[in-house]
């Protein structure tokens, strides 16, 4: 039976597929951070699932730690989360196989991420079509009660549901029943070109960038070509919208109200924007550096966040491995 208890528990993981940018921040970062002052929280970074799209040994080294120092500069507090790597934590891999035996391959080639790349004519490995799974144990392994998403993730947490719910009716009650956090994504994240900031766009710009690269990247995002004195919607606008993620709300209305009355150029607002978003960050950039410098202290954290990690994954092994039968000895 599912132990039962008042801690109510937040999951989530991150891939290191390269350094993080705004678009992370704002989509998820920043309200991962939040959830840890309102639940036991544990936060991991993917590098397991990193591995479908990164074939370079030491990029993926490289990342991994890099991600342990952002996150941890960002705001994510070791007391308050446990903070580990993926591949850290081996009970989760045993649990993907013992859940792997149960799902359905039809479950599987419905998942988004197979059917788009399959539509595209890109060959899919077995490490994408099989994803869902991982990320199934992933949630499970820790009793996850919340699990903080995007939109177009929610499909994997009702696939991590159904795994849940066909094991518990074979095997009997075993897994806590997962939900989805919507994230809030009403602050949309444009990059450099307008569309949404992704690594896959080469539009991204990064949270910690030198300060210098990253004014240079604001002063090239794309606006039209409308004259000066014409009035603009700000609402319309993907250089307001970035503004707005930084600004306050009495600089979010003025600005706003410039746009409305025209008579300006853009290069005023990107100048405007690189500044706010330079003082927004400098805090945790100088976090950063003290961080990079104190590798033990980072290495250190990793390491009890994975003590936890395993902890808790390997009493829920555990009890996997009895209602199904693997534990024979039991």
């Amino acid at each position: 039976m599912t132990p039962m208890s008042d801690v109510q528990r937040v999951l989530s993981g991150i891939q290191p597929t390269g350094r993080f940018h705004w678009g992370n921040y704002f989509g998820a970062i920043r309200q991962y951070i939040a959830l840890q002052d309102q639940y036991e929280a544990y936060y991991f970074i993917a590098n397991l699932h990193a591995l479908t799209t990164i074939r370079n040994a030491e990029e993926l080294r490289r990342n991994t730690l890099d991600a342990a120092i952002d996150l941890l500069a960002l705001g994510l507090d070791p007391d308050k989360a446990a903070l580990f790597v993926h591949s850290d934590v081996p009970e989760v891999t045993e649990l993907c196989w013992i859940l792997m035996t149960g799902t359905p391959l039809g479950l599987l080639e419905r998942c988004h991420a197979y059917k788009e790349k399959k539509a595209k004519g890109l060959t899919a490995d077995a490490g994408l079509f099989t994803y869902p799974v991982l990320m199934a144990a992933d949630i499970l392994a820790y009793d996850s009660h919340l699990v903080p998403v995007g939109e177009d993730q929610v499909q994997h947490i009702e696939v991590t549901r159904d795994l849940a719910r066909s094991f518990n009716h074979h095997f009997g009650e075993t897994f806590t029943m997962p939900k989805a956090h919507v994230l809030d994504t009403s602050a949309r994240v444009p990059g450099t070109d307008g569309e949404k900031m992704s690594k896959s766009y080469g539009n991204t710009i990064e949270i910690f960038e030198d300060p210098k690269s990253m004014r240079k990247k604001v002063m090239r995002i794309q606006t039209d070509s409308r004259p000066m004195e014409e009035p603009k919607d700000p609402q319309t606008d993907h250089l307001f919208q970035l503004y707005s993620l930084f600004a306050s709300d009495s600089e979010r209305e003025a600005m706003a109200a410039t746009y409305r009355k025209g008579g300006f150029g853009y290069g005023m607002v990107k100048k405007s924007l690189a500044d706010l978003a330079e003082a927004y960050f400098a805090t945790a950039r100088q976090r950063r550096a003290e961080l990079a410098e104190d590798r033990d202290y980072v290495l250190g954290v990793l390491e009890e966040g994975t003590k936890k990690a395993r902890a808790k994954a390997g009493d829920v092994l555990g009890r996997v491995r009895r209602a199904c039968g693997v534990a024979w000895h039991a």
